[in-house]
Formats: structure tokens, sequence, C-alpha cells
């Protein structure tokens, strides 16, 4: 990962960092002022070795003494001097006691330092200096041999027991700083891992890295669009009313030379809003003054006649069959004065129906009375409904919701386009952050437009094949 990927993933996640940190910081502010202050006190033994004339016994004894010290040091937890301490001291566990006391050898020294803790500062200066003490008597009884009057080696206490001071833990300075760091540290890395793991497309990069197509429009996120689905309840200047004209815009610049066209709106997976995104479309369209024709094509589960309050009874299936003309199952929605043609009655091979001779003719028809004919159909993975009827369109327009839809899938949808030689004319990410830094936000304010200099890529003109095929249907 290079630098600008790591800040990518700081603007990203910055939330995730900011409380993870908050939480570790949290956790040591919580241990370091519930912590119970503990005080030290110190003090200090000179191990040495009998007197000795001569300058090589004195060398050799300082040598022993080094080698002695840190034998004495392991000796200061020892359960037999901790007995010792405790008989001097009232009230004293012995058990406790080993966890009270630290022993320290200066490097390349013979003193010995020992430094007691406890809650009490008093304890713990007459527990330091009595393990002094003891220390002293089980030096000089370990090292006196049998028969022996004086021991080898002797430890001398030259600085009694210190006075405590201010309590040396908690050190909120020193908790607190290492429990930023920590935080900070932890977050960036669970914000760099999760980034990892994301295989959703949650930015402009992840767009561009999974598709070669444009995007061609953005739909913020709405809470409203649950219970509000159609753009007519908004505010005409609403945002989201706003993204369907930008959308509206930059269709028209797709395939700028053919009079007629034909869009299937899919998306890879079910819950990506691709039926809000066909009905709302074919509305602004049609506010435009765009003859438009929106097609409920998804003959499993339609949504859009339910969205628009249209009965959806007669319809596409029953056109197909033969049972009824054209003119008698199109529908007029007045309020937006779009025509609709309900899917009709769920059949129960819809595969076969959309990809039958019935369907070609039926939009050669509908190329030769309307500007543009929006289709509703099913995802593409689930099903191949839609990719059949790509196949027979201009392209398809693939709806990407933002952090849902990972790239194996729009890769996957992408490719049975391919299958079947049809392919997608642009995106629409749909569900973005209102106030997203990834470089397609869209902006409103005293004009409208993309956020932070963003300007959308000119749609891609479909081959020359399929310029043939639309030439042939308008000729039609």
């Amino acid at each position: 990962m290079e630098l600008r990927d790591y800040a990518r993933i700081l603007r990203r996640r910055w939330a995730l960092i900011v409380v993870v940190t908050a939480l570790v910081l949290g956790g040591a502010a919580l241990l370091t002022f519930t912590a119970t202050p503990q005080y030290a006190s110190s003090t200090s033994l000179y191990v040495s070795t009998s007197d000795s004339e001569s300058t090589s016994e004195s060398y050799q004894g300082g040598l022993l003494s080094q080698q002695k010290v840190t034998s004495f040091a392991e000796l200061a937890t020892s359960r037999r001097l901790a007995d010792a301490v405790a008989a001097e001291i009232e009230g004293v566990d012995a058990d406790e006691l080993p966890e009270k006391i630290t022993a320290e050898v200066s490097p390349e020294t013979v003193i010995l330092k020992l430094t007691a803790t406890d809650p009490d500062p008093d304890e713990a200066r007459l527990i330091a200096q009595t393990y002094a003490e003891a220390m002293t008597d089980l030096v000089r009884e370990v090292e006196t041999g049998d028969g022996q009057e004086m021991a080898a080696v002797k430890a001398t206490i030259v600085d009694s027991a210190s006075e405590p001071g201010g309590p040396v833990s908690p050190q909120p300075v020193r908790n607190l700083g290492l429990g930023l760091v920590l935080g900070l540290l932890l977050g960036v890395g669970l914000a760099v891992l999760r980034e990892v793991l994301d295989t959703s497309i949650s930015s402009l990069d992840d767009l561009n890295g999974t598709t070669e197509a444009p995007l061609l429009g953005t739909i913020a996120y709405d809470a409203s669009a649950r219970t509000r689905p159609l753009i007519t309840t908004l505010d005409s200047h609403a945002p989201r009313v706003e993204a369907f004209r930008v959308l509206r815009t930059n269709l028209q610049f797709v395939d700028v030379d053919v009079a007629s066209k034909v869009f299937v709106v899919t998306s890879a997976v079910p819950g990506e809003g691709k039926t809000t995104t066909s009905v709302n479309l074919a509305v602004t369209l049609a506010q435009a003054g765009t003859k438009t024709l929106l097609v409920e094509s998804d003959l499993r589960r339609p949504k859009a006649s339910a969205m628009l309050d249209i009965d959806y009874a007669v319809g596409v299936t029953t056109l197909l069959v033969g049972k009824v003309a054209l003119d008698d199952v199109i529908v007029r929605h007045e309020e937006t004065g779009l025509d609709v043609l309900p899917s009709g009655a769920i059949p129960p091979n819809p595969a076969e129906l959309l990809q039958s001779r019935a369907m070609g003719e039926l939009l050669t028809e509908l190329r030769t009375r309307y500007d543009v004919v929006i289709i509703d159909a099913p995802p593409l993975l689930p099903v191949t409904d839609a990719a059949l009827l790509s196949a027979q369109a201009d392209g398809a327009l693939l709806v990407v919701r933002h952090g849902k839809t990972t790239k194996d899938q729009l890769a996957q949808a992408v490719e049975r386009l391919d299958s079947v030689d049809a392919q997608p004319i642009g995106t629409v990410l749909n569900m973005t952050p209102a106030k997203s830094r990834g470089g397609y936000g869209y902006g409103y304010g005293y004009g409208y437009g993309y956020g932070y200099g963003y300007a959308p890529e000119a749609p891609k003109s479909t081959d020359t094949a399929k310029r043939g095929r639309r030439a042939k249907h308008d000729d039609a």
C-alpha cells in the first residue's frame, strides 16, 4: 500500500480510529484513577569479601563479590527471607511480601538496591529497612562455612530506607500517553484490516477498478426513501431530486445519435435500489418532456407498479401471450405524465417469456413510440432475465449500492452481460453517505453540481454492431 492509500483509509475510517482510541484511552484513565496509590522506599547494600592485604587477593575478592551480588538479588524474593521479615513486622503476611520487594544490581558494581512498595508510605519504609537488615543476616549465614567464624562475603547497609515522597504509581501522564499511542496504533491497525477485508464498493476508486463503465450519477442516502420512494413527494430542490436530474442529463449523452433508446436498469443482487432508481429516473425523464415508458419486466418480484399505485394484473405477461393489445395495457401515471407498462400476472417461466420473439417484437414497437424506454429488470446474479433483456436493449444501467455491493458481485454482473454480448452503459452509485469525501459527493447550494470538483466521465458509446441493430429497429 502506498502513502496515499493510508491517507484514504484515514479519511474513510476516521470514525473507527477515533472510537477505538477513545475506548483505549478511557480504559487507561479508568485503570489509572481507580488504582490504589503505591509508595516506594529504597535501601542499598554493599557486598564485599573479607579484608585482604594483597592487591591480587583484593581484585579476586571484587570479582567474587560481583558474582555473589547477583545471587543475593535472587534471594531477596525467597520465602526464607520473607518469613524472616514477617516475623519482625507485626500484621504482615509472608505470602504477600515477595510481591512488594524488588532487588536490582547496579551494572558492574557490588551494590544491591532493595525497593519496597506499599499503599502506606510508612509501611513501605519499614519493609525496606527490615528487608535490608534481614538480607545482611541471611548473607552472613549462607556465606559462613562449617567450622568458620567469619563469612567469606558480607553485605553492609550503606543507605537506610528512604522516606517515600509522592506515590510512584499510578502515573497519570505516562499511562494516558501510552493509552493514546496504543489506541491510535490499534485504531489504525483495525482500520487497515477492515479496509483490506472489506471488498464492498465504497469509493470511486473501487468502482473504477471493477468496471470500465462510467459513473452517470450518485444518489445520496435518504432515510425517508423507504417510506417516500418517489421523488414527486419531495421538494423540487431536494438533493435526491437534483441527483436524479443529473442522472437524467448524463443519460442523454449516451448514444446521442440514436433517436429512440431502450435501457435496462438492473443491479448485481437484490436490495440495491434498482426499482426505485428505475421509477424515479423514468419520472424525471417524463417531467422534462421526454416521451418515456417504464416497462416493469421484473416478472418475479414486481414492485414498480405498487410504487406508482398502478394495478399490475394485466401487463407484459398478458401482452406476450397475445391476450391483449399494447394500447390496452399501457397505463398513464397522471401525476407525472409517465406511461407505464406493468408486469402482469407472475408467470412460471419468466426467462422464456423475456427471450421470446414476442418480447423482441414488443421492444421494436416501443422504439417507434417512445423517446426513451426504461426497463426495470431483476438483478443479474440470481437470474438471467436482466442479461437477456440487456442483449435486446441498448445496454444496462447498473445500480451499485454504496458499502454493500462487493467488487466480486459487480464484476460477475458485468461478466454476465458480456456473456450475452451486452454491456453496461454506466453505473449509478446508490445510497452514498450524505457527506461523502470519496470524490463523488453531490453538492447543493447556490448552484447544483458534483461536489469536491468531480465531473463525471463522458459515457462511452456502444459498439458498432449494436448501432447497426438499433438502426434496423428504427427502420422497422
